[in-house]
């Protein structure tokens, strides 16, 4: 039972939405060439099939041609003059039919084996290009800077690993093909009508010059409701995953209303843009259909009259009828791969920008690494603003003793969360540093300096999994007496066995655990990763006052011989600290224990007092 947090439209520092950039197609292309260049032998030889499947359709109509003349040829025809039919006195050579018959048959099936082979080799293709993808952006996401995260709704990153790579794959497996084949076809087609009758060519082409029109048209009105489309459907996709993830809070402060206004607008807008942009490539297929239609009315007109001029045969018109099939398909098909471009344009420029976004800073270089850790922590002159016009750490300054237990306290804002984001270089600092046992850990790898803490966060996250995978989340060769032991002294041992499959009971969206049972599983996650020093972020705020207690017994006895730092409103619960942090709009204004503190009557007096009378 995964726990996501909502996703947020602008974090500490207001960030954009990345759809709101510019679009750049012919650079998107670009970029979409070049991810699939080590592919590119496999793209040539499905080219190569595609035209060489085409070409053997072009040298169809033909042979058609000359079989219908044999035909006629030996069919009786009408005498004007005395209105009876007369024999033309030829008989049908059926040796010649059977062999244009065989002729036809081989060309028409290495035609389809052609078209199966490079449909294989494409949809293989296909299918790696999107793995990769789905795979570099899996990957990315690992090298990117909270900062991005924080700033970027969660549903609009799923949807680029989703909807964005699947347009992108659908194109590759059938428009570039089509697009190929279309052309090959196009072309091939007016080369043999010219080759068969250069006036009825010019028939079939005048004919079918008003589809261009349009489809130029078409595509110049529909690009943008295609690029609105993409957009919205990462904008309602944040927008349900948000509203899904706090369901319980949109339902408790009656925001259903709200939520519902919020949804409609943004599914009206995907509305509006879907029909726009279905709509106009909708179009493609009536205007085609009635190109082809009024293609053959002239075809058959102009032939007639070429045929009783004696300047073509009956064979001809036959021919050409299937030669304007053949022009006005590959229309229509480039109608539709055009139209399915131009979403593939707005999915690639979507995924490629969330590639090519800003990485954690390489580390490859430092080889510094801490191993030995007593715990003595220092924050030296410390400045940083998530914006650079808004410094929320103006300049602090602090040392702790290893061992120590550290209380964080201070209004919401005051930059609590901020400092722990620092310690643990989700963010880093802009100016000043900060050490752990002497070393600044600006010089030190982040995977380093994690493996130092431990955190239990005030937003829960478990995944689906047993309830004892949760716990060794990452941990490698836990004994289960380690498991349990670190489970009962956080209380949530009794609970896990009166589960039907005890501590291998999976954690799903069916399963009934409540918001403190969750608490305690990431408190017992802790244990086991037995770091150095520990963060503890508003650790009990999900518990109830009985299990609170049991988690501060717990927590002590844990914090024995560990630097930890704890983030707590409830500031009863830290009472016991050796040294207390007392933060307001940035800066520490006040440090020392618990007695210290209150018997300056000053900052921390006040919050604890005014704590104390709503508690009575």
């Amino acid at each position: 039972m995964s726990k996501v947090t909502p996703a947020r439209q602008g974090g500490p520092h207001g960030g954009m939405n990345a759809v709101d950039k510019p679009k750049n197609f012919k650079a998107s292309f670009g970029k979409l060439i070049k991810y699939c260049r080590k592919h590119m032998l496999g793209i040539i030889t499905a080219i190569i099939f595609a035209v060489a499947g085409t070409v053997l359709t072009l040298i169809g109509p033909n042979k058609i041609s000359e079989l219908t003349d044999i035909i006629t040829e030996a069919v009786p025809f009408l005498n004007p003059i005395t209105g009876a039919l007369e024999n033309t006195g030829m008989s049908i050579d059926m040796q010649v039919v059977l062999e244009i018959g065989i002729f036809l048959i081989i060309i028409y099936g290495l035609s389809a084996i052609f078209s199966y082979i490079q449909g294989f080799v494409m949809s293989t293709i296909t299918q790696r290009v999107s793995k990769r993808m789905r795979k570099d952006i899996s990957t990315k996401i690992n090298r990117l800077p909270l900062k991005y995260m924080d700033s970027t709704p969660y549903g609009d990153v799923l949807s680029r690993v989703t909807n964005d790579v699947d347009t992108i794959g659908q194109t590759l497996n059938n428009s570039i093909t089509t697009l190929v084949s279309a052309i090959t076809l196009l072309i091939g087609s007016v080369i043999m009508m010219f080759v068969t009758n250069w006036i009825m060519a010019l028939t079939a082409i005048g004919a079918s010059l008003i589809g261009f029109i349009f489809i130029v048209l078409v595509m110049k009105f529909s690009q943008k409701h295609f690029v609105a489309q993409q957009n919205e459907l990462g904008n309602i996709n944040g927008h349900i995953e948000e509203v899904y993830s706090g369901h319980d809070i949109v339902n408790v402060y009656n925001g259903k209303r709200e939520t519902k206004e919020e949804f409609d607008k943004i599914n009206n807008r995907l509305y509006t843009s879907g029909w726009k942009s279905q709509f106009l490539s909708g179009l493609m297929m009536p205007i085609m259909n009635f190109i082809g239609d009024f293609g053959y009315v002239a075809v058959c007109v102009v032939g007639a009259l070429l045929t009783i001029n004696g300047t073509i045969s009956f064979g001809v018109i036959a021919a050409f009828i299937i030669y304007v099939r053949l022009f006005t398909q590959p229309l229509a098909q480039l109608a539709q791969a055009f139209n399915n471009l131009q979403s593939t344009a707005a999915a690639s420029e979507r995924v490629f920008e969330f590639l090519e976004e800003g990485e954690l800073a390489d580390e490859s270089s430092k080889t510094k690494v801490l191993s030995d850790i007593k715990g003595n922590v220092e924050f030296k002159n410390v400045k940083f603003g998530y914006s650079p016009e808004k410094t929320i750490i103006k300049d602090f300054s602090a040392k702790v003793k290893a061992g120590q237990k550290v209380a964080i306290v201070g209004p919401t804002g005051a930059g609590k969360t901020t400092l722990v984001n620092l310690l643990m270089r989700f963010y880093e600092v802009d100016d000043g540093e900060i050490l752990i046992d002497g070393t600044p850990i600006s010089t030190l790898t982040r995977e380093n300096v994690h493996d130092m803490f431990s955190m239990v966060l005030q937003d829960t996250w478990l995944f689906e999994g047993s309830i004892r995978d949760n716990i060794v989340y990452s941990k490698e060769n836990v004994s289960d007496e380690a498991v349990k032991a670190a489970c009962k002294a956080c209380g949530i041992d009794h609970f896990i066995k009166s589960l039907p499959h005890g501590y291998n009971s999976i954690l799903d969206d069916n399963t009934s655990i409540s918001a403190g049972q969750r608490q305690l599983m990431t408190i017992a996650r802790a244990m086991i990763q037995n770091s150095p020093m520990l963060i503890l972020d508003e650790a009990t705020s999900s518990v109830d006052t009985r299990t609170e207690i049991l988690i501060q017994n717990a927590m002590d006895k844990l914090t024995q011989g560990r630097t930890s730092f704890v983030i707590a409103h409830r500031l009863s619960t830290i009472k016991n600290a050796d040294l207390i942090l007392v933060m307001n709009n940035g800066d520490i204004v006040e440090q020392g224990n618990h007695n210290e503190l209150i018997k300056k009557d000053g900052f921390y007096a006040d919050l604890y007092n005014s704590q104390f009378e709503e508690e009575a």
